[in-house]
């Protein structure tokens, strides 16, 4: 009888005994750039998208061998990096022997605000004028609706975007954003800012004083679930510490773009926000998860906190800014809390829900931008002030993010209540010349699509569900007698295909299946109706469930659409 090793060098057909570990050979140059990239920052997990972010930005790629290293470097198995990278749209994971991405990329945004702009002439311009050394890939909502069509080259935008200019930034490789012209700390000190907080730490409020004062003033959050933020801090504070709080700005959502107004006009009114929310509930511990797009916000938010630690008027908890990288699902708070712990942004299946098992599986205050940034206002000009601000019998107020075909698109600060069309009248303007009001998107992509007939109904949250759709974020697209209600459905539910997080099979497959069927001339309303049905019942978040409103919505109030007159879907 012989031994394994004997039998392998006689070459008799035994396996042989591999001497080597299994997988890649980690790279030992790549190592060591990943390891200058990295400097002296932790390895720890939850880094690992801010981690693959320095690679991306140095390299304009993501090499196997660097994931490999990175892997290596943070103890992780290489799959683990690979799956997220390849989760997120702003990482450009290549294979071997791929060829690395030519230096300067130029996205288009392709959804329906900049689409109804012109952005397929857009494209089909660039992509046929661009030289070497340049790509033109499109892009989902890119959040800057209010000056479409818009592209961004590397991370500066353009707005009102024609060929002309976009070349020209390409050419001339602007590919940084300017930052716009802000109020900074300095400034912000200089208008009573920070003297709420510091008050409320120094004992002159107490905590429950303040969170009543909220609940009295019907603030809501206004990201688009609509919760009452009062009972949210209650909650959360009633659960054991540590406790944290993650605040939501990645408003992906198509049509949205007043959280990015707010923070390149006024950050710290939204920074005091966080900080007193995070001292009523006591907190030691704040995220701020802010999207990719929005580069200059990241650079000036970067800048403030950097400064307000330094000088601070009060004890703060500590601050972390982290940077998401391209995934509508991520404003999903359960999806959003996964990428800030360095992982696919996949939501969790609930229960438990946030407030008890959240970030870093402790107690969680989950907020938008926008409902923190109220909070200042309310505690100084008291919550009978903002609750008296609405319309209609509606308490309030509301940040409308418009575009579209009016006069004046952009955030409009109006009364909670208010219907499109006295929005549309006394903030934008009225509609752009030569159009006439047809119809409108009351809350982005997910809230469905309403005629002019329903023009009259009050904005808010509660208000629009008897007619098939919700407010959401208080994003509006207004649609004219140029546009279809059909063509904008197929536009979005492109988008919700692109955007879904693959984790269930009803949202995954039902939305590429609904796009198929849409693209169709004539559409066969009863197998689109049990597929809707099927996403509402079966998926496991929001997108899934809410992908199927403008469809339904299409079918029961624009059936003129489906004469044979307009039987060609415009695609």
């Amino acid at each position: 009888m012989i031994s394994s090793n004997e039998a392998n060098r006689a070459g008799n057909g035994v396996r042989r005994i591999k001497t080597s570990p299994k997988g890649r050979v980690v790279d030992a140059t790549a190592l060591a750039e990943v390891r200058a990239l990295l400097g002296d920052a932790p390895r720890e997990r939850s880094l690992l998208i801010e981690h693959l972010h320095r690679i991306q930005d140095r390299y304009g790629c993501l090499s196997p061998a660097h994931l490999v290293a990175l892997a290596q470097e943070m103890k992780l198995a290489t799959t683990e990096v690979y799956e997220v990278a390849t989760f997120y749209h702003h990482f450009d994971v290549l294979d071997d022997g791929d060829t690395p991405p030519p230096p300067i990329t130029i996205r288009v945004c392709e959804t329906l605000s900049c689409r109804m702009a012109g952005a397929e002439t857009l494209f089909a311009a660039l992509e046929s004028q661009a030289g070497r050394g340049i790509r033109v890939i499109g892009a989902p909502c890119v959040g800057r609706c209010e000056h479409a069509p818009v592209a961004v080259v590397g991370r500066r935008p353009v707005d009102h975007a024609t060929p002309e200019t976009v070349l020209q930034a390409a050419t001339a490789q602007k590919l940084e954003p300017d930052l716009p012209d802000y109020v900074d700390l300095a400034g912000y000190r200089d208008q009573g800012g920070y003297r709420t907080l510091a008050a409320c730490v120094a004992g002159t409020r107490s905590a429950e004083s303040v969170i009543a004062e909220l609940e009295h003033s019907a603030l809501r959050g206004l990201g688009g679930a609509g919760f009452p933020a009062g009972r949210k801090w209650k909650i959360v504070r009633a659960e054991p510490a540590p406790r944290m709080l993650a605040v939501n700005i990645d408003e992906g959502e198509p049509g949205t773009f007043k959280d990015r107004y707010y923070l390149e006009r006024d950050p710290h009114r939204f920074l005091e926000g966080t900080l007193i929310a995070a001292w009523a509930v006591g907190i030691d511990e704040v995220y701020l998860y802010l999207r990719d797009e929005y580069a200059a916000c990241r650079e000036l938010l970067s800048r403030e906190i950097a400064a307000l630690e330094l000088d601070p008027p009060c004890p703060l908890p500590r601050l972390h800014l982290r940077r998401g990288a391209g995934a509508y699902i991520c404003g999903e708070e359960s999806a959003m809390i996964e990428s800030i712990e360095g992982k696919r942004g996949m939501p969790r299946l609930r229960p438990p829900y946030v407030a008890q098992v959240g970030l870093f599986g402790r107690p969680t205050l989950e907020h938008n931008l926008e409902t923190l940034y109220w909070v200042r206002d309310i505690l100084e000009r008291g919550a009978e002030w903002f609750a008296a601000q609405g319309r209609h019998g509606r308490k309030g107020l509301r940040s409308f993010s418009v575009s579209g075909r009016v006069a004046k698109p952009g955030v409009h600060v109006a009364p909670a209540g208010i219907t499109l069309r006295e929005l549309v009248d006394e903030y934008c303007g009225g509609m752009l010349p030569g159009h006439e009001l047809y119809g409108y998107l009351p809350g982005g992509a997910s809230g469905g699509i309403l005629p002019a007939s329903l023009a009259d109904v009050p904005l808010d949250f509660d208000t629009l569900q008897p007619h098939g759709c919700f407010i959401g974020s208080a994003a509006i697209i207004v649609l004219s007698q140029h546009d279809r209600a059909r063509d904008a459905a197929l536009n979005l539910m492109r988008f919700f295909a692109d955007e879904s997080c693959g984790q269930c099979t009803p949202c995954r497959v039902g939305t590429v299946k609904a796009v198929g069927l849409m693209e169709k001339a004539a559409w066969d309303k009863p197998l689109l109706d049990d597929l809707s049905q099927s996403m509402f019942d079966s998926s496991i978040c929001g997108l899934g469930q809410a992908a199927p409103n403008p469809l339904v919505s299409v079918f029961r109030y624009f059936p003129q659409e489906f004469t044979p007159a307009s039987a060609e879907v415009k695609s």
